[in-house]
């Protein structure tokens, strides 16, 4: 094996967007990141929806147009 052709594992600064921050280890000294485990609706059980160009918004509309969910429903 070649020597000396790995990086350095050094000990790495995380930083979230919501201000959470915590030690690891990496081959980069700092770290930045948009969603942690503090924030992350995964680990704290809230929902929360992450809407990307309003497809959110967009589909409810389409839903109300549609005249909401009666689907399955005979009339």
């Amino acid at each position: 094996m070649k020597a000396d052709i790995h990086p350095d594992y050094v000990h790495a600064t995380v930083r979230c967007s919501c201000g959470n921050e915590f030690e690891t280890r990496s081959t980069k000294p700092e770290l930045h990141v948009e969603i942690c485990s503090n924030c992350h609706p995964f680990y704290t059980g809230k929902q929360k929806l992450v809407d990307t160009g309003g497809r959110v918004e967009r589909f409810q509309r389409r839903l109300e147009k549609a005249g909401g969910a009666s689907r399955g429903q005979s009339e």
